[in-house]
């Protein structure tokens, strides 16, 4: 490992405890990391950083549990039982920390594009697509006016509202591999339209990823559309 390699992993490791103590108070942060309090203290704060070792462990150990007890600890519901997951979309530090685990957990394909929905999926795209070194592509609901082509995917919801997506024809091309994310899925029918689209446009599908799933219906229904890994990083009811 040379000088710049260190220092990267040190500074990754300072992001991910600064990440999990917004939640924890040091002794907590300890017993997830097995690290003194103290020194916690010194990293966070910035007054020293981790050894190239320790900071391998800290940026290793940081796995699918961790992270989910994480995003449940951000997370709210009103009274109707609707998410709130705004304290973590507009959290790009921990969606980066997101990233490389979801790759691990779920065993996605390398895709070449990562697919998702304006506007709350942006953050995880932008997240997904950095880790992957891939180029990000977003479906809108309304055309952008410059634009002359569009994969159109259209649906009528159980509500009589038609719910569609926009995507420009160049976004994606045939036989490039499409990861699908989205910050939550519930009934599954957002992620039905870019798998639509992803589908539409012959490319193959990486597999698809949520933050949150309430429920199982939504991640079955993306089941039947696909044979590609379908995984969320937490679920709730």
């Amino acid at each position: 490992m040379n000088r710049a390699e260190k220092a990267a992993l040190q500074l990754q490791a300072v992001a991910v405890l600064r990440t999990l103590k917004e939640t924890r108070t040091y002794d907590e942060l300890a017993a997830v990391t097995g690290l003194p309090a103290g020194d916690l203290n010194r990293y966070v704060n910035g007054h020293v950083l981790p050894g190239a070792q320790r900071a391998g462990e800290v940026v290793e150990g940081i796995g699918r549990e961790t992270l989910a007890d994480e995003l449940k600890a951000r997370i709210g519901f009103d009274e109707e039982g609707y998410v709130d997951n705004s304290g973590v979309v507009f959290d790009q530090p921990f969606l980066d920390l997101v990233a490389p685990v979801a790759a691990e957990s779920f065993d996605f394909e390398t895709p070449d594009v990562v697919l998702t929905a304006a506007t709350d999926g942006i953050t995880l795209g932008a997240a997904m697509a950095s880790h992957f070194d891939a180029r990000v592509a977003y479906a809108k609901k309304s055309k952008e006016t410059a634009v002359e082509e569009f994969i159109e995917s259209r649906q009528r919801l159980a509500s009589g509202i038609e719910l569609t997506y926009y995507l420009p024809a160049e976004a994606i091309e045939a036989g490039q591999s499409v990861l699908v994310v989205d910050d939550l899925i519930r009934s599954g029918e957002t992620q039905e339209l870019l798998l639509d689209i992803a589908l539409q446009a012959e490319t193959d599908v990486a597999g698809v990823f949520t933050l949150i799933a309430v429920g199982e219906e939504g991640t079955r229904r993306a089941e039947e559309i696909t044979d590609a890994p379908v995984g969320a990083l937490t679920t709730v009811e």
